[in-house]
């Protein structure tokens, strides 16, 4: 391989890479890098949707681009570095049906200099994508809703979680969350029940410790929840104001990818909350009609330490950032070339 062709990275060699403590710290860098009074360099133009016709339903797809510089950002493991990166991502929702079946939505990272705009990687990032996008439910529930009880307070306070949705982003969550908070329980809803006790029995097996209820509906779920995740492609509401608990204090990461991106929580819900994105350019582009105004991006919160107050309704209205993929690939490549330099 010569010293100007890029490297390949399959999901088999970067998966080792995506633990929970390095791509929450590069999505937290991201977060931050983003926010518009930091001097970081951070560029990160709207994606671009291109839709790919065809005769036949099968082969109807779309491809959307993410670009992102992200500038003088620093890490644990990297100090006021760089990076440049575009993250590609098909959608085929015929590929379902073919056979053999193919996954629906297929992603992968371009990473280039950031000083000569060479090529120098290309990254399998359907994982990626998946986990950077718990990671920014797990470190905006850190600062939005932990932090208003005290600096350790993700690490001292049990709290109960509902899970509204129980499909892939669902599944990742129920584990980060148990993995990474003391959640003393689990509270499930899927649209089909089976769904919600598979992923039950999955988080007995895998993490133990919690009283998991699969539970008939989403209100059941979030009626004594401190923390809900809901992930769905629901058209209507599932979420309402009479469903949280009386007394406040509540968080609610809303990831779903809808065609709105609102519409999984009601609006009477989102006239009681104060609202928090990953960045305000996405937020203007793709959240028109919010029936809340927006109170900040999370990264500012970060950076000024001005966290909700304890009784406050809190969403994060997750939509992704180019910025995120970038920073958690980066993390990923300096990862694979530390264990290549120990090896050598």
């Amino acid at each position: 391989m010569s010293d100007t062709t890029p490297a390949y990275y399959g999901a088999d060699a970067v998966g080792p890479f995506l633990t929970w403590p390095l791509v929450n710290e590069a999505v937290e860098s991201a977060l931050k890098a983003v926010v518009k009074s930091s001097p970081a360099l951070t560029a990160q133009p709207r994606r671009t949707f291109t839709p790919i016709g065809s005769q036949s339903v099968q082969d109807q797809g779309l491809l959307l681009t993410m670009p992102a510089f992200v500038g003088n950002y620093e890490t644990s493991s990297r100090g006021g570095s760089s990076t440049l990166a575009c993250k590609l991502v098909t959608s085929f929702s015929g590929n379902a049906q073919r056979q053999p079946p193919l996954p629906s939505i297929l992603a992968h990272v371009l990473v280039f200099s950031h000083q000569t705009g060479q090529l120098a990687a290309i990254m399998e990032a359907t994982d990626l994508t998946t986990r950077r996008t718990v990671a920014a439910s797990l470190v905006s529930t850190k600062y939005l809703y932990f932090r208003r009880f005290g600096p350790d307070a993700e690490v001292t306070r049990p709290i109960t979680v509902a899970i509204v949705g129980c499909g892939v982003q669902g599944q990742m969550h129920a584990l980060a969350f148990c993995q990474s908070f003391r959640v003393e329980k689990l509270l499930l809803y899927n649209r089909s029940r089976a769904k919600a006790e598979e992923l039950a029995k999955l988080i007995g097996l895998e993490v133990g410790g919690q009283a998991v209820e699969v539970c008939e509906s989403s209100r059941e779920a979030c009626h004594e929840a401190d923390v809900i995740c809901v992930a769905t492609f629901a058209k209507e509401p599932l979420i309402h104001s009479q469903d949280l608990k009386p007394s406040g204090g509540v968080h609610i990461n809303a990831v779903g990818a809808g065609e709105i991106h609102f519409s999984e929580v009601a609006p009477s819900v989102y006239r009681r909350s104060k609202v928090y994105v990953d960045c305000y350019a996405n937020a203007e582009a793709e959240l028109v009609g919010l029936p809340a105004p927006i109170t900040a991006e999370v990264g500012e919160v970060i950076l000024s330490k001005d966290y909700p107050k304890e009784q406050d309704i809190t969403v994060f209205q997750s939509m992704g950032m180019a910025s995120e993929d970038a920073c958690v690939a980066q993390a990923v490549l300096d990862a694979i070339s530390a264990g290549k330099d120990k090896d050598e």
